[in-house]
């Protein structure tokens, strides 16, 4: 039908370009991420473009690592590096490539001048006269145990700029532990059925799909909001339930035992919870337990891009006790309590903690 339009369409010397494409099934005029951000740059007229190219090396980066994840099983990809992380965690293959895929895209973009990565123990600080005015926190590749069973998994970054004189080195202290309210933009790269990048620059949430054709991002949704109220599902990992906090265990009974009881769902992967968490409502959870009092997921490159964004897509993100976002960081690699999600539900376990005096 479409071909039959765009033949009527050139009988009547009407057919242009666009139709041709378009019943070709074709897209002459594409939406792609970079495309909306220097539009975005654009509509700033002191912008330097330092942020644009920013943002090219972090999807260079994410499609690099999305061919390595697609490409894992053939090319013998699976397994155990050898190595046990700062984290006290196997080092996966793909562990490896996909933080060496982000040092090195950030690093040549030449606009960072600091770069914290879960899977290395000190920062990268960039010589003065090379270093840019951002900071970069990324986990790599988050959820990597389920890589070997095909699950979706995904990158993390957050993107802070520095505080100290651009003419100086950074200090890992004053640039690098910030909080989550000095984020300039933070983002996740799901790898999955598609390759799917979810990002905030301060204002709404985008989402946008890889087209492997073009070895671009497409836009798919300008204005990822949680829906109102949501869904009724729960995330959480159950196994460690009675030694959680006994709020968090009133709410999960609550949600078995109530009169619309909540459906569960968990991955293990942070990315693809999270995710799902955006596009249905509903919450996630990875609170404190007896042997972890400030929780398992890090703060600087876990908690606190993925609360900037659940806040800017109408949701909440707490640690039980405040805002994730204004938790003061006091290492690079420490960790913080997260409940996030439909604030209906973040609500409640906040309320039945305080009910238990443990918020």
């Amino acid at each position: 039908e479409a071909m039959a339009a765009a033949a009527a369409a050139s009988s009547l010397g009407h057919v242009t370009s666009a139709s041709i494409a378009r019943a070709a099934g074709l897209d002459s005029d594409p939406a792609t991420l970079q495309r909306f951000i220097l539009t975005e740059q654009c509509k700033h007229p002191a912008a330097s473009g330092d942020f644009s190219l920013l943002m090219s090396s972090i999807a260079l980066a994410c499609k690099a690592t999305a061919v390595a994840v697609k490409k894992a099983g053939i090319a013998g990809l699976y397994g155990i590096e050898g190595v046990v992380n700062v984290q006290g965690e196997d080092q996966k293959k793909l562990d490896v490539i996909a933080n060496d895929n982000f040092v090195n895209a950030l690093l040549s973009s030449t606009k960072v001048a600091m770069l914290i990565s879960e899977e290395l123990p000190e920062p990268i600080v960039v010589p003065a006269d090379r270093a840019g005015k951002y900071i970069v926190a990324f986990d790599p590749l988050d959820g990597s145990s389920n890589i070997e069973c095909n699950v979706s998994i995904g990158s993390i970054f957050a993107i802070y700029e520095r505080t100290t004189d651009l003419k100086t080195a950074c200090d890992v202290e004053k640039d690098g532990l910030q909080a989550g309210t000095k984020l300039v933009a933070a983002g996740y790269c799901m790898y999955g059925a598609a390759t799917v990048m979810v990002l905030c620059m301060g204002a709404s949430v985008i989402a946008s799909t890889l087209d492997p054709s073009l070895g671009e991002f497409i836009i798919t949704n300008k204005d990822l909001r949680l829906p109102t109220p949501g869904k009724r599902i729960y995330s959480i990992n159950e196994g460690n339930l009675k030694s959680m906090p006994a709020g968090v265990q009133a709410f999960v009974a609550e949600c078995k035992d109530g009169a619309k009881p909540y459906s569960l769902r968990y991955v293990g992967s942070m990315v693809a919870d999270v995710h799902r968490t955006l596009c249905y409502g509903g919450i996630f959870l990875y609170p404190a337990t007896a042997s972890s009092k400030s929780g398992k997921l890090r703060l600087l490159y876990e908690a606190n891009p993925m609360a900037f964004l659940m806040e800017h897509a109408g949701g909440s993100a707490s640690s039980g006790s405040c805002r994730i976002l204004e938790v003061e960081p006091k290492g690079i690699h420490c960790r913080c309590p997260v409940i996030m999600g439909s604030p209906r539900d973040v609500d409640n376990v906040l309320a039945k903690m305080a009910a238990a005096g443990e918020c």
